[in-house]
């Protein structure tokens, strides 16, 4: 045992192209095969440490597995005060470039250990083998208590002979569609290979419950669940592979990825480089989704603006105040990009939608999922059909909505899509909904709610029809309403849509 003193004193700052960082004075292992050899490192971090710190460790040849553990002080903090959080990764010797080749896992604050080797690895770890030179082990300060943070990590090498690397196998592309029609996903999920308690099996066993036709994985900040969902895929469960991009300006799931694609998310937004990261996820052909825009976590709050989003997660979870923020301000963005110079093209609205964002028991898989119109039951079909807003989002699969708006002449247009009429043609609205009992049928516009309707029967089913013009209403969107609790205030949502656009020739 060779312990190791890394204070915030003995230490190098730099910038790694985004976010400041600090590295630590290393660690150093002599080679030593057929052995194990142990070393400990100790040190504290102040309040205001930067958001990611480096601790070097030089990794000899003939190195079978590495593990490492940690621990560090919770002391106790007055009310309202952030105590101790202190998350952990490893970049290989590839180095901690951001966007670089380097990263081999984190498991943020989910564990306190965790081990690499060349036919297996930690969830949230990626298997390889521990090659020669310098590792670095990331730590992640989420939080420092007015005291400091004390820790403590445990280094240990075990010498040897490597393992047989495991050749990874990914889901298909494609399951059994049943053409065009209406599919339910759920794209916003955690399993244990980040800080979620299910394992993949367990949760597409949850998914097909559900009445999901589509999940994605969607871990935080790492990718080593790719090659772990393809036993769990089938004919009737498409799953599409991501990440959560867990900055600290915000997350932002990255949906439908090509296997094996890494986003990294050391970078804040005063530094300039979402956008780079944004770009990559297209590039890897994912969909770029701000995820719960208004959560109330540190660091969970969306900061980067919307330029680049594809679309929306506006439900994140139970119906909460944050998502009642966030439904209003798309809802917003919806009335800015039907202003009349705009109103024509339209490509600058932003679809929404919503996902269960479940880690372990209680939460509910597919609780709210976004039920997408696609030509097929594949990866590419599905997110079209994410990008053109033609999707509605329900609490459960008991919930099925028809929303279209129709013309005196025969026009006919349904949710994501225009209804092309003059400004004072009479427009018909209709929803039918069913699995809704005692819900209020609200249609919003971009002059705000317009027609509510009286509640649907306890049996959950009905039609309300609504007539406008596209001269009053530049577009219009559906919602389904539990009944309020209290007051004037609206109930908990069962169930919205994305809009119709009215008007345009």
């Amino acid at each position: 045992m060779c312990d190791d003193e890394a204070g915030i004193g003995r230490r190098t700052l730099f910038v790694t192209g985004a976010a400041a960082a600090l590295t630590l004075s290393g660690v150093s292992f002599a080679s030593a095969a057929g052995q194990q050899q142990t070393k400990t490192v100790r040190g504290t971090l102040p309040p205001g440490s930067p958001d990611f710190v480096y601790v070097p460790v030089d990794i000899p040849s003939g190195v079978r597995e590495l593990k490492v553990a940690y621990t560090y002080d919770r002391p106790s903090v007055p009310s309202g005060t952030a105590g101790n959080a202190l998350d952990i990764g490893i970049f290989d010797e590839r180095g901690t470039e951001l966007g670089g080749r380097g990263f081999r896992g984190w498991s943020g604050g989910a564990r306190t250990e965790f081990f690499i080797r060349a036919d297996d690895a930690t969830p949230g770890y990626l298997p390889g083998p521990v090659r020669r030179g310098t590792w670095h082990i990331a730590l992640g300060p989420y939080t420092v208590a007015p005291q400091g943070l004390t820790y403590e990590i445990t280094i240990t090498l075990t010498y040897g002979e490597p393992g047989a690397a495991v050749e990874p196998t990914y889901p298909p592309d494609r399951a059994k569609g049943r053409g065009r029609d209406w599919y339910r996903g759920d794209c916003h999920l955690h399993s244990w290979y980040s800080d979620g308690r299910r394992t993949p099996a367990e949760i597409g066993a949850l998914a097909r419950a559900a009445g999901l036709d589509f999940i994605n994985s969607s871990e935080h900040n790492t990718h080593s669940a790719h090659a772990h969902w393809a036993d769990v895929a089938g004919d009737d469960l498409l799953v599409m592979l991501g990440e959560e991009v867990t900055t600290r300006n915000g997350h932002v799931v990255a949906l439908g990825t090509d296997p094996g694609t890494f986003v990294d998310w050391r970078y804040r937004a005063r530094d300039n480089r979402y956008g780079r990261f944004a770009r990559q996820i297209r590039k890897a052909g994912g969909l770029v989704v701000p995820a719960h825009p208004h959560a109330t976590c540190i660091g969970c709050n969306w900061k980067f603006g919307f330029g680049e989003a594809d679309a929306i997660e506006v439900w994140n979870g139970p119906w909460t105040p944050d998502d009642e923020m966030a439904l209003a301000d798309w809802d917003s963005m919806l009335v800015a990009s039907v202003r009349d110079e705009g109103r024509e093209e339209r490509r600058d609205w932003i679809p929404a939608m919503g996902s269960s964002d479940a880690h372990r028991d209680p939460d509910v898989v597919g609780r709210p999922q976004t039920v997408v119109l696609a030509d097929d039951l594949t990866r590419e079909a599905i997110q079209e059909g994410i990008r053109a807003g033609r999707s509605y989002i329900a609490e459960s699969a008991n919930v099925s909505l028809s929303f279209t708006a129709s013309g005196g002449r025969g026009e006919h247009a349904g949710i994501g899509e225009r209804l092309r009429a003059d400004r004072d043609t009479p427009v018909t609205v209709r929803l039918e909904a069913s699995g809704a009992p005692r819900c209020v049928v609200r249609f919003v516009t971009d002059q705000g709610v317009l027609h509510t309707s009286a509640p649907l029967p306890v049996a959950g089913s009905g039609v309300v029809e609504w007539r406008t013009t596209p001269s009053y209403a530049a577009y219009v969107r559906a919602e389904l309403r539990h009944e309020a609790a209290v007051g004037p205030l609206p109930g908990a949502l069962a169930a919205f849509t994305n809009p119709i656009f009215l008007g345009g020739t």
